[in-house]
């Protein structure tokens, strides 16, 4: 009988936005896979999740290289989708910590993926988390779409960032850590400089919330996103 995998989002950064559902399966899981670069072992996710973790339970730390190499980057995840593989085999229960929710540009897809292949008898579930740009509308009373409003979801890795801008009503910019300058530039020239708000390590040591783009660092961190919202940016909460 083979274990069950959760693939559990715990959300941006303080462990209490983690779900009621997440809890529950943290209490039922026997073995708990963290992502963490082959550079060093730390893990985000772990530290976000950690409060809710039994005493007990095996914590095993799964190395994503950081490459562009797909041959490499394949590699791992047929390693670590086997180490897994193994554990459910052995009918034990297991989590997978992802920050954010597992299906938003999230190590949880690659591994999901390849897991299927590997072992697609064995069961997954999936429990959604809250997500940076949910928390960070929340932590600034920004109101992300509202009547017949569309919202994009971009990531600020590639091309075609001022185009998407022209054509949303409200869009959210993740992976703003690489091309900022870009990014910034393009913000501006679709004319959303002054309708855009900067969040950075929201709820952990460090956060940063620049209502004005000129606020925000030049070489932002990795965890970093832009709101950007029409004409209304925001509401008064109070109204």
């Amino acid at each position: 009988m083979y274990g069950t995998l959760y693939g559990i989002g715990v959300g941006p950064g303080d462990p209490d936005l983690l779900t009621i559902k997440a809890v529950k399966a943290l209490a039922r899981t026997d073995v708990v896979f963290a992502a963490s670069s082959t550079k060093n072992d730390y893990s985000v996710s772990l530290s976000i999740a950690a409060p809710h973790l039994r005493d007990d339970v095996q914590i095993i730390r799964l190395g994503f290289p950081m490459s562009r190499d797909g041959s490499v980057l394949r590699a791992a995840w047929d390693e670590n989708a086997r180490t897994v593989a193994g554990h459910l085999a052995a009918g034990r229960q297991c989590a997978f910590l992802t920050l954010g929710d597992p299906l938003i540009y999230s190590t949880f897809g690659y591994l999901l993926r390849t897991l299927r292949t590997v072992c697609p008898q064995a069961p997954v579930e999936i429990v959604p988390g809250i997500t940076s740009y949910q928390a960070s509308a929340a932590r600034t009373a920004t109101i992300l779409c509202e009547s017949g409003e569309n919202l994009l979801l971009l990531s600020g890795v590639g091309d075609g960032l001022e185009q998407a801008l022209n054509y949303a009503d409200n869009a959210v910019i993740l992976k703003t850590y690489k091309n900022f300058a870009a990014i910034r530039k393009a913000v501006t020239a679709a004319g959303k400089e002054n309708q855009s708000t900067f969040v950075s390590r929201l709820g952990m040591d460090g956060e940063i919330v620049a209502e004005s783009l000129q606020d925000a660092p030049e070489k932002p961190h990795y965890f970093s996103l832009m709101l950007v919202t029409g004409d209304k940016k925001r509401k008064n909460t109070d109204s």
